[in-house]
């Protein structure tokens, strides 16, 4: 999950953005200008509850707060889950994070720190910061895809995020037809269950009787290891053509930590895609994220501005 607040130095008009991963909680302090002040990460308690993740970042912000003379004007927040973002609630969440669905994220940040503050899911937040002042600024539609502990999907349509009615577009790593190998979510077949990085690691395990995380198999770069990357880039690539042809969505910018892998994953994405090109005629079009990890707390704290007007 991410956490992300804005803050600065005096009279910049800060905004704390935070980051709230599965593993890390990533927070920062950025200027009207969306320049990094302060950043520092920390572990998730996601086992411990809500309420003890909230309080992991706000000793994080008190922190980095406390090494600056800044004024904390608001606080962005990418959290994992479905996410409820005008009521600032967790609606739905995996069963890495104890208590989550249901937390009320805003209220606590506000309660605490006495500034607004706005919750996005993580994935719209990375699209948001992508498309501010990363690879795929500018554009008006664009799938973001990011490939972490697990599998998140956010839409960017007419230049504005799409979030739908209930909160849940985007959902990508959610699409059933993988497979049959259990998901985080409780269902089945998910392409998550071949995408995400606890995915990569169980299978290259499976295969071999190691136990590595993504990045150390990327490192082996041996033949398990290439195929298990294989598998995991077409899958994505199959997932992206059903969003080609549903949306006629036909850029994607990917990120999160498996995509640091690019070199195994893109020769996969980029052969399946040409398999079957979508009926528009136009090839998707597929960049790596620009921004690494920064780029949910980029998008947070543009929320933030955009919200205050600032």
């Amino acid at each position: 999950m991410r956490w992300c607040s804005g803050g600065g130095a005096p009279n910049s008009r800060p905004r704390s953005p935070r980051d709230i991963g599965g593993t890390s909680t990533q927070v920062a302090l950025f200027t009207a200008d969306l320049t990094v002040v302060e950043r520092l990460e920390v572990p998730t308690p996601a086992a411990a509850g809500g309420g003890a993740m909230v309080g992991a970042a706000l000793d994080a912000v008190r922190l980095l707060l406390d090494r600056t003379d800044a004024r904390l004007l608001g606080v962005g927040v990418g959290a994992a889950g479905v996410v409820d973002a005008p009521a600032g609630r967790i609606l739905v969440a995996s069963d890495s994070f104890r208590d989550w669905a249901g937390f009320a994220v805003t209220a606590a940040f506000e309660e605490a720190l006495g500034v607004p503050a706005f919750l996005d899911n993580d994935v719209n937040a990375f699209l948001r910061g992508e498309a501010t002042a990363g690879a795929v600024a500018g554009e008006p539609d664009v799938l973001g895809m990011t490939l972490g502990t697990g599998v998140g999907g956010a839409l960017l349509l007419d230049g504005a995020l799409y979030g739908g009615p209930h909160g849940a577009a985007g959902e990508i790593g959610h699409i059933p037809g993988f497979g049959d190998l259990p998901c985080t979510c409780g269902g089945r077949g998910h392409l998550e269950t071949l995408a995400s990085g606890r995915a990569i690691a169980a299978r290259y395990g499976e295969r071999t009787g190691r136990e590595l995380d993504a990045r150390e198999v990327a490192e082996a770069a041996d033949p398990d290891a290439l195929a298990v990357y294989e598998d995991a880039g077409a899958a994505v690539a199959r997932a992206l053509l059903v969003t080609a042809g549903l949306l006629d969505v036909t850029t994607v910018v990917i990120g999160g930590g498996v995509s640091r892998a690019w070199t195994l994953l893109e020769p996969s994405i980029l052969r399946t895609l040409a398999t079957e090109p979508p009926v528009s005629g136009h090839p998707v079009r597929v960049v790596p994220a620009l921004l690494g990890g920064d780029a949910v707390a980029v998008g947070a704290a543009a929320r933030v501005r955009a919200e205050l007007g600032v």
